[in-house]
């Protein structure tokens, strides 16, 4: 798979490669503070062994870049999410991710944003049904949060069941929704956002009418650039 630049123009950070993670922090800020943490999420299924890995995807690394740049660390990761048949593996896998991450020098643990893509929306499912006390916020862009008829997946990884069973109403989720989107994909966020409504589940959206999936790394337009920005800045504000 070809990847993609990402649409907005970041000073790049050098990034700190670890076996599982890639960490993106401003080397020359030492105000002494612990620093917030955003953890994204890349989607799937992938094929196995794509080259390149999406954390290498400029996406990503502009995601990461963007993170530094705004006062957190950032941190992207690789799961190994190839079928349907891999969620509970590739949900251990995140969690491992995130522990590491949460324990490197100068993190603020307890302060800590995931940022799911694509097909990893249903992955969020656990974080959503029984938030940590660490998970400060969660951010969905062109997220897959319903389960096509044809689809065999534990219930465990439904996002709409485990938010009607949220039990930290008070946990802030932004969705970032597309216009130009698969009708069953933008179904179930539809049903996902009726679900948070019906629920009294506080939901930011971010609309972009004229973006596709994946319009952060195929679409460099002001809109793209505006909801990319707006989504940072929101994960930020709940962070700090």
């Amino acid at each position: 798979m070809k990847s993609k630049s990402f649409v907005l123009t970041v000073p790049e950070v050098d990034r700190e490669q670890h076996a599982f993670i890639d960490v993106y922090r401003d080397h020359g800020v030492d105000d002494g503070h612990r620093r917030p943490l955003i953890i994204f999420v890349h989607g799937g299924p992938l094929p196995p062994n794509m080259q390149p890995a999406p954390r290498d995807w400029p996406a990503f690394v502009g995601y990461g870049s963007l993170a530094a740049n705004e006062g957190a660390v950032g941190v992207t990761l690789e799961h190994h999410m190839h079928s349907l048949a891999d969620c509970a593996a590739t949900v251990e896998e995140i969690s491992t991710a995130i522990e590491q991450a949460r324990s490197l020098p100068d993190v603020d643990p307890d302060k800590v944003a995931l940022w799911f893509f694509s097909g990893s929306g249903i992955l969020v499912s656990d974080w959503l049904r029984d938030p940590p006390s660490w998970l400060t916020c969660v951010a969905l862009t062109y997220p897959v949060l319903d389960f096509l008829p044809e689809w065999e997946v534990d219930s465990r990884f439904h996002p709409i069941t485990a938010l009607e069973a949220h039990s930290a109403g008070s946990l802030p989720i932004l969705l970032t929704r597309v216009g130009i989107e698969k009708p069953e994909f933008a179904a179930g966020v539809e049903a996902f956002a009726a679900a948070a409504n019906s629920n009294g589940i506080g939901l930011d959206i971010i609309d972009v009418p004229d973006g596709r999936h994946g319009f952060d790394m195929l679409e460099a337009t002001d809109a793209s650039r505006a909801a990319v920005t707006e989504a940072m800045d929101w994960v930020v504000g709940n962070l700090v």
